[in-house]
């Protein structure tokens, strides 16, 4: 035995009642499982720790994170080893960096610069879903899924062009889902308020979604919207899994702005008929209200359209940008979810270029008074100065809302985590301490065993992994050890990089890459891959 961990309450991710007792370690595995009322000896190993106090669970595994960069630019990535993951779930919202080819490279990592960086730092040097995977395996932080973005795919074969797929055109976005899967994606992503991936049909999303069922894929879309017309988004998603017969899971599903207020029920229910019908559904959520995203997605569609120079273009002619703030502010674009954006909700989190950098913090609305201006005028400058590389927060949820879908048997944990700018979401640091702390031990909304359930083991059934998820014998030792009773978020909006409380020891296939609170040199992550 390599490891022990001696009279730990084991949470093992099933949602059985927790139970103390020793878990040794081998080779990367669990060992042994010996619960401490049998009374038998107790185990023994090379290295042997005290984890009286501690409760000892599977890996946390992040179902939505844009760690899709940081992964290769920070071996540290203590924003996710600290919180106790060990799996991420990358390749989300319909954009990611393949597959592409020199063109889409450079188009995607313009467009995504608020979520990732602009990503000159690194060498890009991969083309396809294979080859990114395989500079994962060269050694990261902690492992990766990934899932084949449908953004990308249309853009490297239509382009930013907002018309429904040719026949032809459709075969090729058919074959680069298949080629991704074959080489180890576990889905399909989209991100229907995104360009260019907003501008394909049901028709198209149900075509794709066949290929993904056929490999035994799910499809995770960040749908049409979160705002007015929400419900009516959530069921097009429904219908399109149906009809493809995928599996689906839901990214970030919530429902914001203040139409949706107290609706969180008529969700559940919608997703309580699809399950009670025998769809296979699940999805994932944050535990906070605000939402994070880039200032250009609020902008409509049409203004999108051709990719981020034409839109840049647009915003510099002065008929073409009135039209784009009545659509904004009197209409409700597409992009900020149908409806009209009230500056004072949205947040500068960062930018890319820094002699902005004084803005960060404020509200749209409130940097514009501080300028005597309108605040579109003021977002259409900070648009063209920092060439749509704005990250943005917006505050725009309801608690009831969070707490009311988390509560669903078909939840699981994601951060939705931007690392990127000087102030991030604090999401990004605090998502998985902050279930712990705040909504199990604090408000009682989970039980302790319920919730690690909805951060392991429903994950890895989610994503088809047989030996992940679980504290049992012969599953991989990727596994998190903290203490219930301090363990808490400590990220906040004021400073969201503060690293959490009362979460010790984590470990990829049995190596610390956190040992007592600190973070060692070990990269033991590699991808995940799907399996047949």
């Amino acid at each position: 035995m390599d490891t022990a961990f001696r009279g730990a309450l084991v949470v093992d991710g099933s949602g059985r009642p927790a139970y103390r007792a020793d878990v040794g370690l081998a080779g990367g595995r669990i060992a042994a499982v010996r619960p401490v009322a049998d009374g038998g000896p107790r185990l023994t190993a090379r290295h042997t720790l005290d984890a009286d106090g501690l409760a000892l669970a599977p890996g946390f595994i992040d179902m939505h994170a844009h760690s899709d960069l940081a992964l290769l630019r920070d071996p540290d990535h203590s924003a996710k080893a600290a919180q106790g993951v060990t799996l991420e779930v990358l390749g989300q919202d319909g954009l990611s960096y393949a597959p592409v080819d020199d063109r889409t490279r450079e188009e995607v990592r313009r467009a995504i610069t608020g979520w990732n960086g602009d990503g000159t730092d690194l060498d890009l040097d991969w083309r396809t879903v294979g080859e990114y995977l395989d500079r994962l395996d060269r050694g990261v932080a902690v492992n990766a899924a990934y899932l084949v973005p449908q953004g990308t795919v249309r853009m490297l074969v239509l382009g930013w062009e907002d018309r429904p797929a040719r026949p032809a055109e459709l075969d090729r976005m058919r074959h680069l889902v298949a080629e991704g899967l074959e080489q180890g994606a576990v889905g399909l992503s989209s991100g229907l308020t995104y360009a260019p991936g907003m501008y394909a049909d049901t028709a198209e999303l149900t075509a794709l979604c066949r290929v993904v069922a056929r490999y035994g894929g799910y499809y995770c879309p960040h749908h049409r919207s979160y705002g007015a017309g929400a419900l009516a988004a959530y069921a097009e998603m429904l219908d399109v899994t149906r009809e493809a017969g995928c599996a689906l899971h839901l990214a970030h599903a919530t429902l914001n702005f203040g139409v949706n207020a107290g609706r969180a029920p008529e969700l559940l229910a919608l997703l309580d008929t699809a399950l009670a019908d025998g769809a296979d559904v699940s999805l994932d959520t944050y535990p906070y209200t605000p939402g994070c995203t880039t200032l250009a997605a609020l902008l409509p569609s049409w203004a999108s359209e051709g990719g981020p120079e034409a839109v840049l273009a647009r915003l510099a002619e002065d008929d073409t940008a009135a039209r784009i703030r009545h659509t904004l502010e009197v209409t409700g674009s597409d992009g900020c979810h149908g409806v009209p954006v009230d500056w004072d909700t949205v947040e500068i989190a960062g930018v890319a270029e820094p002699s902005l950098a004084a803005l960060v913090g404020r509200t749209v609305a409130a940097a514009a008074r501080d300028r005597g201006e309108e605040p579109f005028t003021t977002a259409r400058r900070l648009l063209r100065a920092d060439r749509l590389g704005t990250t943005i927060l917006q505050h725009v949820g309801h608690e009831e809302n969070v707490r009311a879908i988390m509560r669903h048997p078909a939840h699981t944990g994601g951060s939705d985590g931007i690392l990127q700018g000087a102030k991030p979401h604090p999401r990004a640091y605090g998502t998985f301490p902050r279930y712990l702390g705040h909504y199990v031990r604090e408000t009682g909304v989970l039980s302790l065993e319920e919730c690690v359930a909805r951060l392991t083991g429903r994950p890895a059934a989610r994503l088809r992994l047989p030996d992940r998820g679980l504290v049992r014998e012969g599953h991989r030792a990727d596994l998190v050890l903290f203490d219930p009773h301090t363990v808490a978020d400590r990220a906040t909006f004021a400073a969201p990089r503060t690293p959490p409380a009362g979460i010790p020891h984590v470990l990829i296939d049995g190596r610390f890459v956190l040992r007592d609170g600190h973070r060692t040199d070990v990269l033991a992550g590699r991808s995940v891959r799907r399996t047949a």
